[in-house]
């Protein structure tokens, strides 16, 4: 019995070490043919909001280790007559709609994988600040390396709660497999052609995660 678990484990070691390897290898593939179209991006962002072109946030990847997470950005950085950023709603543009309808805006993240802060399959990185907002239970996404796209993406994206959203992602981390990972690129081709889950009703993308569990409910797990 112990032989047997010994080898699973080492077959799981060399699944993930190769899962690494490919995701570099087709994240530099990917940059050089997506290069012309980031270009274009990057041109229209600049001649209808300026600069910044790319998003950058430290997120929180594998084990909580927070890196320099890039998009291109989608809103614009205009202010109320306080000085106060307008709502999101507000400052997303038509331009900035259409590129994350399209998952153009996620291009930038090629860069992420390459470096190895991130995989092309696995729980979106989040805000550091949600860390503290965990239950432990929520808190294990984080025990595989994050991605630009998942299970959760191909399953309701941005359209499904917050607590669903999290079983979805431990349930990758239990579940891993080269194959899912193959499944939820092939799923994530057929959602960014139909343009689901982009926002949940009544936001532009998703409300803030404030520890709650589903609508409404506190979990006393979270401090």
């Amino acid at each position: 019995m112990n032989s047997e678990v010994a080898s699973t484990k080492s077959f799981s070691k060399y699944s993930r070490l190769l899962k690494a390897i490919l995701d570099r290898l087709v994240a530099a593939i990917a940059l050089a043919v997506f290069s012309p179209v980031m270009l274009m991006v990057a041109i229209a962002i600049y001649i209808r909001m300026g600069r910044p072109i790319f998003f950058c946030q430290p997120r929180p990847g594998k084990n909580g280790r927070v890196f320099n997470f890039y998009k291109f950005r989608t809103m614009t950085s205009d202010c109320d007559a306080d000085g106060n950023l307008l709502p999101t709603e507000q400052r997303l543009i038509p331009l900035g709609q259409f590129f994350r309808k399209t998952s153009l805006d996620e291009l930038p993240q090629l860069g992420n994988v390459l470096k190895g802060d991130m995989s092309f399959v696995g729980p979106r990185p989040l805000l550091v600040k949600y860390l503290d907002r965990y239950t432990p239970e929520q808190a294990r996404r984080h025990e595989a390396m994050p991605g630009i796209t998942g299970w959760a993406q191909v399953n309701g994206r941005n359209a499904i709660s917050w607590d669903a959203k999290f079983k979805l992602d431990v349930w990758y981390v239990d579940n891993w497999t080269l194959w899912l990972d193959l499944k939820i690129m092939f799923l994530t081709v057929l959602k960014v052609l139909k343009r689901d889950g982009i926002n949940r009703e009544g936001y532009a993308t998703a409300p803030e995660f404030t520890g709650l569990l589903d609508e409404g409910k506190t979990s006393s797990d979270i401090r």
